[in-house]
């Protein structure tokens, strides 16, 4: 199973494996408080995708488009791949900080990861 949450948020037990899929640490957030087990910078957008969409609304469609295609890269399918094997056996949390809890990039790798074969 693979669940998103934001990094603000207090973590769980519950949550299982936690990974911070954003390529910056989240503000104001300490090791202790997100307590993570990995974290994927490989799997954020990158940077200059990240600072284009700008969490902008208007550009979620487009984004989105532009994040899957970079996911395509081969060493970022394998590691889809290798989290979705992972989560057909534990469960994951993607975390991130966007405010926005419907359109970020882990909304995305979530369905990826859900949809890859593993």
């Amino acid at each position: 199973m693979v669940q998103i949450k934001r990094a603000y948020s207090q973590p769980i037990p519950n949550d299982g494996v936690r990974i911070l899929v954003d390529r910056v640490w989240p503000r104001g957030c300490t090791k202790e408080h997100l307590q993570l087990d990995a974290w994927r910078k490989d799997l954020a957008p990158s940077t200059a995708l990240r600072k284009w969409f700008g969490h902008d609304p208007r550009k979620w469609v487009e984004f989105s488009v532009r994040y899957r295609k970079e996911l395509q890269q081969p060493e970022l399918r394998s590691a889809i791949d290798e989290l979705a094997k992972l989560a057909r056996t534990q469960r994951i949390t993607l975390v991130y900080s966007a405010k926005n809890t419907t359109q970020n990039q882990a909304v995305i790798l979530k369905e990826l990861i859900e949809g890859a074969g593993g």
